[in-house]
């Protein structure tokens, strides 16, 4: 092994409100204060950094021309239930899914995926 998996960074045009967002999503706590550019969420053994980010050109989700490039899926009991919390947060929904999964955007256009918890 030549490391460990620190963060995952993830730019945004205000690295404090996407932040907030994840942690409010995912259950983890905000590390740092609005205006920051450098922002993280931890919980569960994990982190997540916010990197301020301006002019940021958010993906198109399903455009090729504007791809993802990376996406998180965020593991639920219930899409169902869910589903309507994450909106609330401000989460918009997006074309495509599955079965077993379903595609949102954060407010910074990250797209994103509830999974559902199959166990």
């Amino acid at each position: 092994m030549i490391g460990q998996l620190h963060s995952m960074v993830i730019d945004a045009p205000d690295a404090h409100a996407l932040a907030t967002f994840y942690a409010g999503l995912l259950g983890m706590e905000v590390h740092g204060s609005p205006g920051d550019d450098w922002v993280t969420v931890t919980g569960a053994g994990y982190r997540l950094a916010f990197q301020q980010a301006p002019d940021l050109q958010p993906p198109d989700w399903p455009d090729p021309a504007r791809p993802q490039q990376m996406h998180l899926d965020v593991r639920v009991a219930d899409i169902d239930a869910a589903e309507p919390q994450v909106l609330e947060l401000g989460a918009r929904r997006l074309p495509g899914g599955g079965g077993d999964f379903r595609v949102y955007a954060d407010p910074a256009g990250h797209p994103f995926c509830l999974v559902w918890d199959a166990a």
